[in-house]
């Protein structure tokens, strides 16, 4: 063990702590599990830094991808948290750490019972606000909500309606059927169609679909975070007579 303490003190990044893929690594370099490793650096006083997972540190994001998403939510418990293990195991499908911490982040994922015993079991707010938005045209149907964000950033990352369609879960006719009711509702051009051999063939999203995805999306930011303060100031407000 004192080997691998050595070892560890080495590789100590500028704070002073262990990155968190670093001791992956010595775990597997050593031909040790990744919780032993954890259990050795906490008894030597050695602190776990830039969780790979990005529950911790300041490791870079980027933009969630729903693709990634939906690998995830096989793995979800009903109160949408994931097992270390399993979003790990998820990154080595090909999707990459930094794809999958970014749409744990972006999806609001929670971690629990980290592999390097960091934490357990996160501990969330006793009681949460939930808000969902959607836009309906006149006569009370639906315009804009989730689903068809969710169809659009699809055919944005995929470039497929059809391959759009099978990430879902959903067949290639009620894709279409939802993509139409949009463009007829929304009176614009959304996707446009590329005719041509291997990857020069498939959908692409017109600049208007691309703005009004984003727009959705700042939309259900700003109500989320409106709710959210409210709920705080009407529910978690101290009482002032308390002394």
């Amino acid at each position: 063990m004192c080997e691998i303490v050595a070892y560890m003190k080495e590789l100590l990044n500028s704070n002073e702590k262990l990155d968190c893929g670093t001791a992956f690594k010595i775990a597997k370099k050593f031909n040790k599990e990744v919780e032993e490793i954890g259990k050795i650096a906490n008894e030597n006083g050695i602190r776990i830094d830039n969780c790979e997972l990005g529950q911790f540190g300041h490791l870079d994001f980027e933009k969630g991808k729903i693709q990634t998403l939906k690998a995830l939510e096989p793995f979800l418990d009903e109160r949408k948290r994931i097992f270390c293990k399993d979003a790990r195991e998820v990154a080595k499908q090909g999707f990459g750490l930094k794809n999958v911490r970014s749409s744990l982040k972006a999806y609001k994922i929670d971690v629990k019972y980290c592999k390097l015993g960091c934490f357990k079991e996160k501990r969330g707010k006793k009681f949460v606000v939930k808000t969902k938005t959607w836009i309906e045209n006149a006569e009370g149907d639906l315009l804009f909500g989730k689903g068809k964000t969710e169809l659009l950033e699809l055919i944005a990352q995929t470039g497929s309606l059809l391959h759009a369609s099978k990430l879902m879960g959903i067949n290639y006719k009620k894709a279409w059927t939802h993509l139409q009711t949009l463009q007829l509702n929304s009176q614009e051009t959304l996707v446009s169609s590329r005719q041509g051999r291997s990857s020069k063939s498939g959908t692409k999203l017109t600049p208007r679909a691309l703005e009004l995805m984003q727009n959705y999306t700042t939309l259900q930011k700003d109500i989320e975070e409106y709710a959210n303060k409210r709920f705080k100031e009407l529910f978690f407000k101290e009482n002032d007579n308390k002394k």
